[in-house]
C-alpha cells in the first residue's frame, strides 16, 4: 500500500514525458508548499509539480541533504512538523499545502502519533492562521483495515490494525473538523514504478502473504496526476478520493515482475491487514483522473515498471 517503505529519493522522471503527452488537463501555476519531498513519493511529485510550472517550496528538516531538490528548481525552507513555532514562515504566501511527510517505518505507535497525527495538526493549523486556502493530504488505503479483500469506497468504515494506519486515519478525522480551511485527501494505494524499487522492497515483508491476494498498485505518474487534478479542481465536491490504477494484481504477479518466487502463503491472517482494494471511481467520475498506466503491464511494456 502507500509509500510503505519510505526511503530517500531517487531517480530521473522517464515518465514525465508520457503523461505530458497523454494528460490534455492545464494546471493553473500555484506557489506550493510540500512537506517528504525527499521521500519516495514526494521527491517525484515535486519534480513533476515544477515540470508543470507550479513553485514549489519544500519544507526541509536539514537542508544538506536535500541538494537534488535544489537542483530541481524547488525551494527549500527549514522546520519540523514537531516544532510548531517553526512553521509560520513555511506557509506564509503559499496557495496550498501538499503534505507528504510520514514517519512509519520502525515507528513505534506514540512515534506514529507524534509525528502523523500531531505534526499534521501543527501544520494545518498554522496553515490556517496564514490564511492558506487549501491542504491536501495524502493518505493510505490502509485506513480501510482488513475487509476480505473487497473493494473499499471512500465513504466505507474503517478500522486499521498498525500504528501507521491508525495515525494517518487519525489525522483525516483531524483535518475534516479544521474550520477554516478547505481540506482534501487522497487515498494511496501501493506506489510503484519509475526507478523505485518499492516492490523489491516489499519482497520480504509479503514473503508470508498468500499469493493469490491482490492489491490496489499505482505508478508514481499518476499519483501525480492524482495530485494535479485535485490542484486544478475548485472544491471538489467530496473531501476524500481513493487513487488506484484499473488493475490489482495479485502478489504472485507482483513478486514475478521482479524476479521473485510468489510468496508462500504462511501467515494469511497477519496479510489481512493489508486485503482492502480500493475502489476508483469517485476520482474517475469526479476528477477525471484516467491512469497513464492502467495496468503493472502497461508499466512494464514501457520500461517504467
Amino acid at each position: 500500500m502507500a509509500e510503505f517503505l519510505h526511503s530517500q529519493a531517487g531517480e530521473g522522471m522517464a515518465v514525465f514525458s508520457n503523461a505530458v503527452m497523454r494528460t490534455a488537463f492545464i494546471v493553473h501555476p500555484m506557489n506550493i508548499l510540500m512537506t517528504g519531498a525527499t521521500g519516495k513519493v514526494g521527491s517525484r511529485l515535486a519534480k513533476r509539480l515544477v515540470a508543470h510550472g507550479h513553485s514549489v517550496r519544500a519544507l526541509v528538516r536539514d537542508p544538506s541533504r536535500a541538494a537534488e531538490l535544489v537542483d530541481q528548481g524547488i525551494t527549500l525552507v527549514t522546520g519540523d512538523l514537531l516544532e510548531a513555532a517553526s512553521l509560520p514562515a513555511a506557509v506564509a504566501g503559499v496557495d496550498v499545502v501538499v503534505h507528504c511527510a510520514a514517519f512509519f517505518r520502525g515507528a513505534t505507535p506514540e512515534e506514529a502519533h507524534a509525528v502523523n497525527e500531531l505534526g499534521t495538526r501543527h501544520l494545518a493549523l498554522r496553515a490556517r492562521d496564514a490564511a492558506v486556502p487549501r491542504f491536501l493530504f495524502m493518505s493510505t488505503g490502509l485506513v480501510y483495515g482488513p475487509n476480505g479483500g473487497a473493494l473499499a469506497h471512500e465513504d466505507d468504515a474503517c478500522a486499521p490494525v498498525d500504528a501507521y494506519p491508525r495515525s494517518k486515519l487519525a489525522a483525516e478525522r483531524m483535518l475534516l473538523e479544521i474550520e477554516g480551511l478547505e481540506v482534501g485527501i487522497l487515498r494511496l494505494p501501493f506506489v510503484y514504478g519509475d526507478g523505485d524499487p518499492h516492490i523489491q522492497d516489499v519482497v520480504p515483508f509479503m514473503r508470508t502473504f498468500p499469493p493469490t491476494q491482490r492489491m490496489s498498485i499505482g505508478h508514481h505518474a499518476d499519483v501525480a496526476q492524482a495530485v494535479l487534478r485535485w490542484l486544478d479542481t475548485p472544491s471538489p465536491a467530496h473531501r476524500i478520493y481513493n487513487v488506484a490504477d484499473d488493475d490489482a494484481p495479485d502478489l504472485a504477479t507482483l513478486f514475478a515482475s521482479v524476479g521473485e518466487p510468489s510468496p508462500d502463503g504462511s501467515d494469511p491472517e497477519r496479510a489481512q491487514a493489508f486485503a482492502a482494494r480500493l475502489d476508483g471511481r469517485r476520482i474517475r467520475d469526479e476528477l477525471d483522473f484516467q491512469p497513464l498506466y492502467p495496468t503493472l503491464a502497461d508499466a512494464i511494456a514501457a520500461g517504467e515498471a
